[in-house]
């Protein structure tokens, strides 16, 4: 959650180190400036994602779920708030059967204020990530947020309050795709929440220092608290299930209990099904190592794509009118229009050249200024002598560089054409 919310208050060489300026179709990314031009890049950001969670999930089961989702995250946060105000399980369900009074009534609104507060500040630090942290803030205090802006922050606070309030693990269980077919990813190798069901049965209530060997009982005490602390509601000692998502909660509170008992921990833990047969995991399984190396294999074509990737994009686009005419001195005029975008977090001026036909002249001011991230059209004419041609056709290139950085720089190709 401070992650989240710090994130976009970083900041890189005078602006937002992170910034999804959505209507502006750019993104900045610690100076590097994605366009539209560039979705080759966050393409292959998304596959590098999935692919590592296809890889993750192989290996270690759904962590993604139980240690980083936003879900679980924000349920677990409410979860507390709900705890720290309402008290324990039981305790909350003794409330709610109970009438109404001032001091239940106290209870639920401070913990109805407390998620409407964490839904506002999570709205608004994903906000942030779209629109310049600072002035979205203080568009709030000064009460100058626009209409738009109100909407969404106000859309994203409502659907966070419903979701790690009252939706809760019904998001993970009915609404969430990945609990589906998780099990395409999972082999007998793979991590995942296990119930040693042979220590464990039969199951059943015990005195701390009863012999459960003598009663006939496993391990388990039947204490209910590892179905009490799952987000996802289910019962662990049932097998493995679809809504677990391997928080780990239920080892931890079977932990806790075996300690009380001083029997040994481990009677809920993270096992392969290999494992619980009493063999060893294999790390070099075919499908660990696929999800592995195509992952790798994106990481590595997105760095190549990003180093390659040159901070200046132009174009060169012909008249459509007429491809040439000849002025009064009896010389060939071509008219062109250049598209410069500038990708970089600075405003830059640029000088155009040309190279390709000797003698020629090109009309052009001698400095074109273009903002940082923006796209500038500017019309040029090249002037040359038609009977100096050995070709109707003439190739020319022109050369656009940046008088600030002389690393920045690029070579267009266009046609020169004559009678």
């Amino acid at each position: 959650m401070l992650i989240f919310i710090a994130i976009p208050w970083i900041p890189y060489k005078g602006h937002q180190a992170v910034l999804l300026d959505v209507a502006s179709q750019k993104f900045s990314l610690f100076g590097l400036t994605l366009l539209p031009q560039d979705f080759m890049i966050l393409a292959m950001l998304f596959m590098t994602g999935a692919f590592a969670l296809f890889f993750v999930t192989n290996w270690l089961g759904r962590v993604w779920c139980g240690y980083t989702c936003p879900q679980t995250i924000w349920m677990l946060m409410f979860t507390w708030v709900e705890q720290k105000i309402e008290g324990s399980r039981n305790q909350r369900i003794k409330m709610d059967k109970a009438p109404w009074s001032a001091t239940k009534v106290q209870k639920k609104v401070i913990k109805h204020a407390a998620w409407l507060l964490i839904s506002l500040i999570t709205s608004m630090s994903f906000m942030a990530y779209f629109i310049p942290a600072k002035s979205l803030y203080m568009s709030l205090f000064t009460l100058e947020m626009s209409g738009i802006v109100s909407f969404w922050v106000f859309l994203f606070a409502f659907c966070t309050y419903g979701n790690a309030g009252f939706l809760r693990e019904k998001m993970c269980t009915v609404a969430c795709p990945y609990s589906r077919f998780q099990s395409v990813m999972f082999d007998k190798d793979t991590l995942v929440v296990t119930y040693d069901q042979q220590r464990g049965e039969t199951r059943g209530a015990r005195k701390r220092k009863a012999d459960p060997k003598a009663l006939g009982l496993g391990d388990c005490v039947d204490c209910n608290l590892c179905v009490e602390v799952c987000p996802a509601g289910i019962d662990i000692r049932n097998g493995l299930q679809y809504e677990c998502i391997n928080c780990g909660l239920c080892i931890d509170a079977c932990d806790s209990t075996m300690e009380k008992f001083n029997y040994p921990k481990g009677l809920i833990k993270y096992a392969s099904e290999k494992q619980m047969d009493g063999e060893t995991t294999n790390p070099f399984r075919l499908k660990l190592l696929g999800y592995g190396g195509l992952t790798a294999l994106f990481i590595l074509a997105m760095v190549v794509w990003t180093a390659m990737r040159t901070p200046i994009e132009a174009s060169v686009i012909r008249d459509r009118n007429a491809l040439y005419r000849v002025n009064f001195e009896g010389l060939v005029e071509n008219p062109y229009t250049l598209s410069i975008i500038n990708k970089t977090q600075q405003p830059l001026n640029y000088t155009i050249g040309i190279s390709g036909i000797d003698g020629a002249v090109l009309q052009v001011a001698e400095s074109i200024l273009i903002e940082a991230g923006k796209m500038k059209r500017v019309p040029v004419t090249v002037v040359a002598d038609g009977y100096g041609l050995k070709s109707k056709v003439t190739s020319i290139r022109f050369h656009i560089q940046a008088l600030e950085d002389a690393s920045i720089g690029i070579t267009k190709e266009s046609k020169f054409y004559r009678d």
